[in-house]
């Protein structure tokens, strides 16, 4: 970012000409964000704690580990390192932490809701293992649906970005260094941030696209706790290339000890111009939130699902009673379109719209939707037409076979034409032409279409 990388390196703060360069790469979508522990202050019985501290705490008493033996302040590591001295299962340690937080149930903190509003980023890398962004993310955008892509790192299971970036349907979330699990599959101890860090710059082992992303985008860590060699390693991982490489991208580190740490500033100043520090994380995304809103207008904040005629990608997993949409991967587009209308009319749609889970599990998980869902829209195009065979096809079959246990005269099917094919002569079984079609060119719902999609719901639930 040209104007912050004309200010000193441990500049507390940007000034206004770098924070105008940050917003308009971050308008580009040439920013990405990497959230830190830092970030996580949550709301305890004793007050404002930092999350991983208080995991910490709670974690030594589920384990019966003596913190007098421990370092003070002590961390997760030292807790889960004591542990395992004491002939303690490793695996036990992941399970207890995954009740911990399930129980305790934390609001996402103000930092995370914050960047979350912030709809210009839709790529967060996160190497925290909590789910409180992707809740943040969902909250803020979605009316709390649970919509945003979710991935998660593990050296035993690669896991990728869903597709490139630039054609990403959803806003996701990256853990890179795990996910929360009962399973030792995420960072909780030195030895495995060492495992992580190893298998993240192995050949086979290393998500391709993401790193793409990181090495060409501009980035922001915020609230990391890597210090001196780790932040370093980090650095350099990311870049992909020697640090005093020219580069046109640069990084913005936001937390508390970077500016401390004179060894790491001094090594930034000599090999990596395009490196600055903000002291301070909090700070830093409070001052970017009111930026980037004083920008766009108030407007921006508001949550997606109540902005009218806008598409807002399907849950992952179906909600009860929505109306099932089957289509063609080519008609995707008028799908949308169709989606937007009936969820601004306030229905609750649901379409598989990724299908990139294959098998058993994948056609069960269809069956299960169409068994449950209030209402069935085939929709049957030109796209349709061409393709003989197709799971779409499976899908109305599952959806004819649920109306064999249904009375003479139920409701449950509403085929819909997106173009100007003849439906009398379509493609399609005869229990859809039995029915009545109503034609939306290029999936525009109609006023009429979905006061008649709200006028079926409102009887089938009285």
């Amino acid at each position: 970012m040209s104007s912050v990388m004309r200010l000193p390196l441990a500049a507390p703060q940007l000034d206004d000409d770098a924070w105008e360069d940050l917003l308009n790469y971050i308008e580009e979508r040439r920013v990405i964000p990497i959230i830190g522990p830092e970030l996580l202050e949550v709301e305890t019985d004793a007050g404002p704690r930092l999350l991983y501290d208080w995991i910490a705490e709670r974690l030594a008493g589920r384990l019966n580990v003596d913190v007098a033996d421990l370092p003070q302040p002590y961390t997760l590591n030292d807790v889960v390192c004591w542990y395992l001295a004491a002939r303690g299962r490793r695996e036990e340690a992941y399970t207890r932490i995954r009740s911990i937080l399930r129980d305790a149930a934390f609001a996402p903190p103000k930092a995370l809701r914050q960047l979350a509003q912030i709809t210009d980023f839709d790529l967060y890398v996160t190497t925290t293992f909590d789910p409180l962004l992707e809740q943040a993310m969902n909250a803020e955008r979605f009316g709390g649906a649970q919509t945003t892509d979710v991935v998660a790192y593990s050296p035993n299971r690669v896991a990728d970005l869903p597709d490139e970036r630039d054609r990403l349907q959803r806003p996701v979330v990256y853990h890179l260094l795990g996910r929360l699990s009962a399973s030792p599959t995420y960072v909780i101890s030195d030895e495995d941030m060492l495992e992580f860090i190893c298998a993240l710059q192995s050949e086979h082992l290393t998500p391709e696209r993401l790193f793409h992303e990181l090495e060409h985008n501009h980035l922001l860590f915020i609230g990391s706790s890597f210090t001196n060699w780790l932040a370093r390693l980090f650095l350099r991982m990311a870049k992909r290339h020697r640090l005093s490489d020219p580069r046109e991208v640069g990084e913005v580190l936001a937390d508390s000890h970077s500016a401390a740490d004179a060894r790491l500033l001094r090594f930034l100043q000599q090999v990596s111009v395009r490196t600055r520090i903000y002291s301070g994380a909090a700070g830093f995304v409070d001052e970017l939130h009111r930026r980037w809103t004083l920008r766009r207008g108030p407007a921006t904040v508001v949550p997606l699902a109540a902005a009218p005629q806008r598409f807002v990608p399907p849950d992952r997993e179906m909600p009860e009673n929505a109306v099932f949409i089957s289509y063609a991967r080519d008609d995707l587009p008028a799908v949308q379109r169709l989606k937007a209308a009936l969820d601004a009319a306030g229905l609750t749609t649901w379409f598989d719209m990724d299908r990139l889970e294959g098998g058993d599990d994948y056609d069960r998980k269809i069956q299960r939707n169409i068994a449950r869902c209030a209402f069935f829209v085939p929709i049957v195009s030109a796209a349709t037409e061409r393709r003989h065979e197709g799971y779409f096809r499976r899908e109305w079959s599952y959806a004819i076979d649920r109306t064999r246990n249904m009375a003479d005269g139920a409701v449950f099917i509403l085929p819909v034409c997106i173009d100007d094919t003849d439906v009398a002569n379509a493609s399609a079984p005869d229990k859809f032409k039995a029915l009545h079609f109503t034609r939306l060119p290029d999936g525009e719902a109609t006023p009429e279409f979905a006061r008649r999609m709200l006028g079926l719901l409102a009887a089938r639930r009285g």
